[in-house]
């Protein structure tokens, strides 16, 4: 009987059986993966589909290197290229990508339980935060900038609304544009109702002179990314 919580490899070596069913196994729960990273998150068809191949790729390695300490530094060297011919992800993305290879890890050498079993706790893990009541209040942070005119004082000119309307906001970002004739502001806030969003925009344009004004998902520079 199949102890799937032992190594399937034989002493012996790899037999062309295992090698299927390892590789198989690999490319099922890397779908089970990359599934789990679609749940309310930004992603594009060719990431799911890099991280449901990633496992199988990461299996065959170890497999192929199998204790060849020699093929095993080229292998390492050659996995460190990949990070100079790819463009920068999210941290999301980097911690799937380790959890794709983790996984390619354990099934490489051969223990099919331990690997599922790692899927799902990693699964659920992913499943919990991304519904965490925090990541929630998040979709209520917003990125507001609005322009104005240079006889403006922007100081304090938006305050009332911005309390009536948001939990908390901070200016970020004060530049002029225009030769000095517009100033543009940059806001960080927390609305309090999403489905008033217009009410919000049209208070505002009655202050700003109905110039350019945009609302826009949360976007931190330079945090989400290692």
């Amino acid at each position: 009987m199949l102890n799937i919580f032992e190594s399937v490899i034989p002493a012996t070596g790899i037999t062309p059986v295992v090698f299927i069913i390892l590789v198989l196994v690999s490319l099922l729960l890397g779908g089970i993966l990359s599934l789990i990273h679609t749940y309310q998150n930004d992603y594009t068809k060719s990431f799911v589909m890099t991280l449901a191949i990633l496992p199988a790729v990461v299996c065959v390695v170890i497999l192929m290197v199998n204790g060849n300490i020699g093929a095993g530094v080229a292998v390492a060297g050659t996995f460190s290229l990949i990070r100079f011919r790819s463009a920068p992800g999210t941290a999301r993305e980097i911690g799937a990508i380790f959890a794709a290879m983790g996984m390619g890890l354990i099934m490489g050498m051969g223990y099919i339980g331990y690997a599922a079993l790692f899927t799902c706790l990693i699964g659920l893990a992913i499943l919990f935060y991304s519904g965490f009541a925090g990541a929630k209040k998040n979709l209520l942070r917003k990125n507001l900038k609005i322009t104005i005119p240079e006889n403006l004082n922007y100081s304090d000119v938006f305050d009332e609304i911005l309390r009536n309307y948001t939990s908390s906001y901070r200016l970020k970002q004060v530049r002029t544009s225009d030769m000095g004739s517009l100033f543009k502001l940059s806001y960080e806030l927390v609305l309090k109702d999403p489905s008033a969003e217009k009410r919000f925009i049209d208070e505002l344009r009655t202050r700003n002179g109905n110039l350019e004004i945009s609302l826009s998902e949360y976007q931190p520079q330079n945090t989400d990314q290692l």
